[in-house]
């Protein structure tokens, strides 16, 4: 038995404690002949998902009363991991997720690492810098690195601790912003853990 979090640019993979990845436009799923429990954010793949036995789609066993109609199925799965606290997940945007007794209590979705920087450049060349995450934030900046980086931290930062609850970072630039939330937890597997709860529940494993 396989799990698979399938996102815009990778088939996140777990096999028992193994994770690994493959490329959405290189990697071939049909002959793969294990059970695989799915979910996936990418149309495209979805549909080719479909016509696949061997591939569950775990999505169908949500319960949908507590989360909105267009969020992420891959937000709605970490949330399923974490009984209380934030979820950060830092990917192609970076979205911030409440979790209260078990709920979800609502979250918002921020531009990501690359997507922010890009807007920078494509103001100007002269603001094509790199974020700097161990910036302090209780001072404003004096130099054009920095401000940008208190410009797109800070707000980003207030936000999350303000609610005083654990912090849960996952995504591919989880580590980066460990730098800044230092006491949260990095946990990569977030989404996967989620995915056993739903497995759980609907008595599929």
């Amino acid at each position: 038995m396989l799990l698979c979090d399938v996102g815009n640019t990778s088939y996140h993979f777990l096999d028992g404690t193994k994770e690994y990845k493959e490329d959405v436009k290189t990697f071939n799923p049909a002959p793969l002949h294990e059970q695989i429990f799915y979910i996936c954010v990418n149309p495209n793949v979805k549909e080719i998902l479909k016509e696949l036995k061997n591939w569950i789609d775990l999505s169908s066993h949500v319960d949908m009363l507590h989360y909105y109609e267009t969020m992420g199925v891959d937000r709605i799965f970490a949330c399923e991991a974490i009984e209380n606290g934030i979820i950060l997940d830092a990917g192609s945007a970076v979205t911030v997720d409440l979790v209260k007794n078990g709920v979800f209590g609502g979250g918002f979705i921020y531009p990501g690492v690359r997507a922010m920087s890009q807007t920078y450049k494509n103001i100007s060349k002269a603001l094509d810098y790199s974020f700097n995450f161990e910036i302090d934030l209780d001072k404003m900046p004096k130099n054009s690195a920095d401000a940008l980086s208190y410009g797109y931290l800070k707000l980003l930062y207030n936000e999350v601790v303000a609610h005083g609850m654990d912090i849960y970072l996952t995504g591919g630039d989880a580590t980066l912003f460990a730098t800044l939330f230092r006491d949260a937890k990095v946990d990569e597997t977030l989404i996967f853990k989620g995915m056993k709860k739903i497995m759980k529940k609907a008595d599929l494993c």
